[in-house]
C-alpha cells in the first residue's frame, strides 16, 4: 500500500502574516516493486479490440461532414476567421498596416528581382500574386509574404548558372568614324539572356510549389527541424555577404561578370577591385547618399518606434526622391547612371512554364523549398507564440503552412513569379503597425496591383544604385547575427560549430553545396553527442530517495557495495560498446579481470595445497624415523586451536583482501562491490544490439558473482526490451525495478536476509542444546567446548554460503 501526506496545512491554507512560509513534505509507505510484480499484480493494460488493416484504412478515408468541414477549415483558414472579423477593433489597424507593408513592398520588389537576376516588373509580380494567395490559404496572422533577400540570391545564381551571359553574345555592326568603316563585334543580346533567366526562374519556382506541396501533404513538414537555429542564423549570415558582394557593383556603377558556384564571392570581389578605376563617381555619391538616409531613418523608427505612430516609410521616400532627381536631371543621359529601364503596364497572362527545364533545376529546387519552409515557419512560430494563436492544426510539423506555401509558390509561378517566402523586416513593420490578421497582407497586393497596373511606368528612371542601397541597408538585421558567435562561446561550443560550419561553407561554396555541408554537420554532431554522453555513478542524499552525481554533490553517498550508474543517452549500435566500457571504467569493476583473477587464485590455492600435502608427507616420513616428533605435535597442535599454517597464509590473505576490499579496488573501504544498477530513465530507445550487449554484460557479471539490476525503465523501453525478447532465464523481469530507490532498497534487503537466517539458525541450535542439557544432565558449562567446535565446523562454511547468496541477489 502507498500513502502520501504532506504536512502544509492544504491549497487553500496561507501562512500567517510575518510566518514563515510552510515547507511542504510527502511521505509515502509501500512496497518495493519489481516490474515482474508491477505486470502481474499492480498494472493491468486496458483491453482494447484490435483493428485490422481494412478497417484502419477506411477510417482514414471515410467522409463525412464534419471532416468535410474540418478539411475546408484547415486549408482554408480565412473561412474560420473571416466570418467573425471584429470590423471596429481591427479594420483601421489592419487599413494602416497593409498600406505601410505595401509600401515596403514596391522598393524590395524592384530591388530584389536584381538578386535574382531577372527585370524588376518580375519582383512586382511576386508581390502581388503569392501575398493575395496567403491571405487564403495562410495559417500566420502576422508575416508578411514576398521578395526575399536570401531565396532571391539562390534563385539569382541558378538562373546565371544556367544562363551566363556568354551564351547570348551576337554579332553586331559598329562603324568607324575616323575611317568609315563598318565593323563586326560582338554585342550582349539583354533581352534574350533576361527571357531566358526568366524561364529558368519560373521553372524553378514551380518545382520548389510542387515539393512544397508534396511535403506538405505527406506531412514531411518535420525536416525543417534538421534546419536548427545557428545553422539557419549562420546561413542566413553567409547569404548577407553574397548579397552585399553582389551590389558592389550596383553601387560603384562597375560593369562586371555575375558569378555563381564555389568561390563567387571571392571571384566577385576580386572582379570588382580590378575594374574600381571605372567607379561612376555620380552613382556612387547616390547610392552612398542613399544609403546614409535609410541608416538613419531605420535608426530613428527603431529609437522612437514607441512614440511613432507608424514607422517612417524611408525606402519609399527614397524611390520616389531619386526618381525625381533622375527624372529631373536625366542621370542616365548626363552622366551615365545606370536606370531600371522600361517596366511593363498591366499584368501577364497566365503561362505554363517550360518543363525541359526542370531536370536542370531540381536540386536547386529542393534546397530553396526547404529553406523557404524553414524561414517561413520559424516567424510564423515565434509571432503565434507572442499573440497566443496556433500556427496550424500541427504544430509540431507546420504541415498546413507548407502546403500554403506550397500553394502560392506553385500557382504563381503561371504568371511568372519567382520563389518567395516570408521577409523578417515587412513583417516586423506590418505587426508593429497594427496588423492583426492577413487583411493587412491583402491591402499591401493591392498597393502592389495598384503600381503595376497603373504606374509603374513612373518607376523607370529609377537609378539602379537606389535599389542596392536598399538592399545593403536591409541586410543590417541579418549581419547582426554574427554577435551569435560570443554567445555561443558562452553556451554551446557545438552550436558555434554548426554556426561557423554553415557561414564558412556557404560563403565559401555557394548558398546551394553550403547547406548541403551545413546539414551533414549538423547530423554529424548528433552522432558525436551520443558517442560523447556524460556518465556518472549516483549517489544517495541522506534519508530521502533522491540520486544524484557523486562527483558533483558532496551531500551524496554511495550505497555500500551498490554501484549505480548513469548514462545520458540511449542505447544503440552505435554507443553500445561505449555503454559498456564507461560501465565498467566507472564502476571499477571488469568481469573479465575479476574472473582472470579468481581463476589465477584458485590455481595458487591448489598449489599451496600440493605443496603443503608434500611437507606433511615429509614430517610424518621423518616421525617414523623418530626424527622431530615435536614439530609434528607443534603442527597438530596449531591446528587443533584453528590456527592458519603459515606456508598458506599468502594466498589466504590475498582473498580475505580480495573479499573485503572488492575487484579492482571498487569499494574501497564500503566493501566488496556485489550490486550494479543501471539508471535507465535516461534511455529513450534500445536496438537489438544494445539489447545483446546489456544482457552479455549481465552474464558476465553474474559469472563474477555481482548481480546487475535496472531502474527507472519506461515503458516504451520495457516494450522494446520484450519485442527483442531481452527477458530469458538469465536475465528475467525480476531485475527490473520502476524506481533507483526500489532497486537500492530490493539490495539492502538481499544482503542483510542470509543474515538474519544465520542468526535465527544460531539462536535455534541454542534452544536445542538447552532442552538436549536438561534432559541428558550434563551442565551448559561442560558442553560449551563442544559447541563452540560445532559452531565452529558450520558457521563458517554457512557464512561463505551466504556470502555466495549475497553476490548471487537470491530473494
Amino acid at each position: 500500500m502507498e500513502h502520501e501526506s504532506n504536512s502544509a496545512d492544504g491549497p487553500g491554507s496561507a501562512p500567517e502574516p510575518g510566518s514563515a512560509p510552510a515547507t511542504l513534505r510527502y511521505h509515502v509507505d509501500r512496497d518495493v516493486y519489481s516490474e515482474a510484480r508491477l505486470h502481474s499484480s499492480v498494472l493491468h493494460k486496458r483491453e482494447r479490440d484490435p483493428k485490422g488493416l481494412c478497417q484502419r484504412v477506411g477510417e482514414h478515408v471515410r467522409c463525412s461532414r464534419e471532416r468535410v468541414k474540418a478539411g475546408a477549415l484547415s486549408l482554408l483558414p480565412i473561412v474560420s476567421w473571416l466570418p467573425v472579423y471584429p470590423v471596429k477593433e481591427y479594420l483601421i489597424g489592419d487599413l494602416v498596416s497593409g498600406l505601410s507593408t505595401g509600401v515596403m513592398q514596391l522598393p524590395q520588389g524592384l530591388a530584389y528581382a536584381m538578386l535574382a537576376a531577372v527585370p524588376p516588373v518580375y519582383g512586382l509580380y511576386s508581390s502581388f500574386y503569392p501575398v493575395l494567395l496567403y491571405t487564403f490559404f495562410g495559417t500566420s496572422r502576422h508575416i508578411s509574404i514576398g521578395t526575399f533577400a536570401v531565396i532571391s540570391l539562390m534563385i539569382g545564381g541558378v538562373a546565371v548558372r544556367e544562363a551566363p551571359d556568354a551564351m547570348f553574345y551576337v554579332l553586331g555592326n559598329g562603324t568607324n568614324a575616323t575611317t568609315t568603316t563598318t565593323t563586326t563585334t560582338m554585342v550582349l543580346d539583354v533581352e534574350a539572356r533576361d527571357a531566358r533567366r526568366v524561364q529558368l526562374a519560373v521553372a524553378l519556382t514551380t518545382l520548389v510549389g510542387l515539393i512544397q506541396l508534396l511535403l506538405g501533404v505527406l506531412r514531411f513538414g518535420f525536416v525543417a527541424i534538421y534546419l536548427t537555429e545557428p545553422l539557419v542564423r549562420g546561413f542566413t549570415t553567409a547569404a548577407a555577404v553574397h548579397v552585399f558582394v553582389s551590389q558592389l557593383k550596383y553601387l560603384l556603377g562597375i560593369k562586371t561578370e555575375r558569378y555563381s558556384g564555389p568561390l563567387s564571392v571571392v571571384w566577385s570581389v576580386v572582379a570588382v577591385a580590378t575594374n574600381i578605376r571605372d567607379t561612376n563617381l555620380s552613382t556612387m555619391l547616390v547610392g552612398l547618399v542613399c544609403m546614409v538616409f535609410l541608416y538613419g531613418v531605420k535608426e530613428v523608427n527603431e529609437r522612437f518606434k514607441k512614440k511613432l505612430p507608424v514607422p517612417i516609410p524611408g525606402e519609399i521616400i527614397v524611390v520616389i526622391v531619386s526618381t525625381g532627381v533622375s527624372y529631373g536631371m536625366n542621370l542616365f543621359q548626363n552622366y551615365q547612371v545606370a536606370v531600371v529601364g522600361k517596366i511593363p503596364t498591366g499584368l501577364l497572362p497566365p503561362a505554363l512554364p517550360d518543363h525541359t527545364l526542370f531536370s536542370a533545376v531540381a536540386a536547386d529546387s529542393v534546397a530553396i523549398a526547404v529553406v523557404g519552409f524553414s524561414m517561413g515557419i520559424s516567424l510564423a512560430k515565434i509571432f503565434a507564440l507572442k499573440h497566443g494563436y496556433s500556427v496550424d492544426g500541427n504544430q509540431v510539423t507546420g504541415t498546413l503552412e507548407l502546403i500554403a506555401l506550397g500553394v502560392c509558390n506553385f500557382v504563381s509561378s503561371f504568371f511568372q513569379t519567382f520563389a518567395i517566402t516570408c521577409s523578417m523586416s515587412r513583417s516586423l513593420v506590418q505587426e508593429s503597425t497594427g496588423g492583426r490578421t492577413q487583411i493587412a497582407g491583402l491591402l499591401s497586393s493591392l498597393v502592389v496591383l495598384l503600381v503595376v497596373v497603373a504606374i509603374g511606368f513612373v518607376f523607370e528612371p529609377l537609378p539602379q544604385t537606389v535599389l542596392a542601397a536598399i538592399i545593403m541597408v536591409n541586410l543590417q538585421g541579418m549581419f547582426k547575427q554574427l554577435r551569435d558567435i560570443p554567445t555561443l562561446w558562452r553556451t554551446s561550443h557545438i552550436e558555434l560549430a554548426i554556426w561557423i560550419v554553415a557561414f564558412v561553407a556557404s560563403v565559401l561554396l555557394g548558398l546551394d553545396y553550403g547547406l548541403m555541408v551545413s546539414i551533414s554537420f549538423a547530423i554529424i554532431t548528433v552522432i558525436y553527442r551520443t558517442q560523447s554522453p556524460k556518465s556518472m555513478l549516483l549517489g544517495q542524499i541522506p534519508n530521502t530517495g533522491l540520486y544524484y552525481d557523486v562527483d558533483q554533490y558532496e551531500e551524496c553517498v554511495e550505497c555500500s557495495g551498490i554501484k549505480i550508474f548513469h548514462m545520458n543517452s540511449s542505447i544503440y549500435f552505435a554507443n553500445s560498446e561505449l555503454y559498456i566500457t564507461a560501465l565498467m571504467q566507472k564502476t571499477g569493476v571488469n568481469p573479465t579481470a575479476l574472473l582472470a583473477r579468481k581463476a589465477q587464485q584458485k590455481k595458487r590455492r591448489k598449489k599451496q595445497e600440493r605443496e603443503a600435502e608434500k611437507k606433511s608427507t615429509i614430517i610424518k616420513l621423518d616421525v617414523d624415523k623418530g626424527v622431530s616428533h615435536a614439530v609434528v605435535d607443534v603442527r597438530l597442535a596449531v591446528q587443533a586451536n584453528g590456527q592458519v599454517p603459515e606456508s598458506t597464509s599468502d594466498w589466504d590473505c590475498e582473498e580475505t583482501l580480495f573479499l573485503e576490499e572488492g575487484p579492482e579496488g571498487a569499494g574501497g573501504t564500503e566493501g566488496a562491490v556485489h550490486t550494479i544498477i543501471l539508471d535507465f530513465s535516461p534511455v529513450s530507445f534500445i536496438d537489438s544490439v544494445g539489447a545483446k550487449a546489456i544482457k552479455s554484460v549481465v552474464k558476465e557479471y553474474a559469472a563474477a558473482d555481482v548481480c546487475v539490476f535496472i531502474a527507472g525503465c519506461s515503458r516504451t523501453v520495457l516494450s522494446q526490451l520484450r519485442t527483442l525478447q531481452f527477458f530469458g532465464q538469465v536475465v528475467t523481469p525480476d531485475v527490473v525495478f520502476p524506481t533507483i530507490h526500489d532497486a537500492v532498497l530490493h539490495c539492502q534487503l538481499s544482503k542483510s536476509r542470509p543474515l538474519l537466517l544465520l542468526l535465527l539458525l544460531l539462536l535455534l541450535l541454542l534452544l536445542l542444546l538447552l532442552l538436549a542439557n536438561e534432559h541428558g544432565g550434563e551442565s551448559l558449562i561442560d558442553r560449551t567446548p563442544v559447541i563452540q567446535q560445532d559452531c565452529d565446523d558450520w558457521m563458517i562454511p554457512l557464512a561463505f554460503q551466504d556470502r555466495g547468496a549475497l553476490s548471487c541477489c537470491m530473494h
